[in-house]
């Protein structure tokens, strides 16, 4: 079964209409994920969720969006024979948005959860990460996977930091100039597992792509995919989805994993 998440920049639709849709649906069905996490869905929510549906009918699967009170929507979009049985939108709890399902797979119930976080306070960030790992990560088989806008607390992030302009790079300090990593930690603190330190391979940063802006990041990973040690365990070949329309279609490339469930 094929995992991906991706964050696709502001509902493809760039300012002065760019509509980069197409080339988002064209890296999709290359990857043929039988489980995505989408961010970032800017309007999707308009119209009877029409353009939600659009993309969905595009690559060939079923979708779930949570809306945002504050930021922008999610979703989580399953290929047959995946169904799924349960929804649930967190939506004033964090800046953006988490969808939250029940999949019915083959081996047994599967929550997916995919989570956009509070992309300017740390600290925040961390209360979201909290909040969401309390409440919605405590069953056996759970995939949480998003734009978590964090880093993660083993990695060395010197390089990474010094690549930005101060007033991104405090996004992700303490007051004192140290890395501020608790939204991850909080993670790893309530039994999730970083799948990319299992079955990670090629370069991990997310973003920014070559040709899709990010003029705030450096090169930095800020895309996860995390799920509790019963799903961790069938981990493998993970990699971050680079060249061809990956290049423009976002600002974040795509993270895809297989997984054995």
């Amino acid at each position: 079964m094929r995992m991906m998440t991706w964050n696709i920049k502001t509902g493809g639709v760039d300012r002065g209409h760019r509509f980069r849709l197409p080339a988002i649906a064209e890296v999709i069905a290359a990857e043929k994920p039988d489980i995505l996490t989408l961010q970032e869905l800017r309007d999707f929510q308009r119209g009877g969720e029409r353009r939600m549906h659009e993309l969905a009918s595009a690559v060939g699967m079923t979708p779930y969006l949570a809306r945002s009170g504050f930021g922008m929507p999610v979703g989580v979009l399953v290929r047959d024979p995946l169904r799924i049985t349960r929804t649930t939108g967190v939506t004033w709890r964090l800046h953006h948005a988490a969808a939250v399902v029940v999949v019915a797979t083959p081996s047994g119930p599967l929550t997916v959860i995919s989570a956009h976080l509070d992309p300017f306070s740390p600290y925040r960030r961390m209360r979201e990460a909290r909040w969401l790992a309390a409440r919605h990560a405590r069953s056996a088989r759970v995939l949480l996977a998003g734009d978590l806008n964090g880093l993660d607390p083993v990695s060395d992030h010197t390089e990474a930091l010094a690549s930005q302009q101060s007033m991104f790079r405090k996004r992700h300090l303490y007051p004192d100039g140290t890395v501020d990593s608790r939204a991850l930690a909080a993670f790893g603190d309530a039994g999730l597992v970083d799948l990319w330190s299992r079955a990670g391979s090629g370069d991990g940063r997310t973003v920014p792509t070559t040709e899709g802006g990010g003029r705030e990041f450096g090169g930095m990973r800020l895309d996860y995919v995390l799920a509790t040690p019963a799903v961790a365990d069938g981990a493998h070949d993970m990699r971050v989805v680079r060249g061809g329309a990956a290049e423009h279609a976002s600002d974040h490339y795509p993270v895809r994993v297989d997984l054995d469930l």
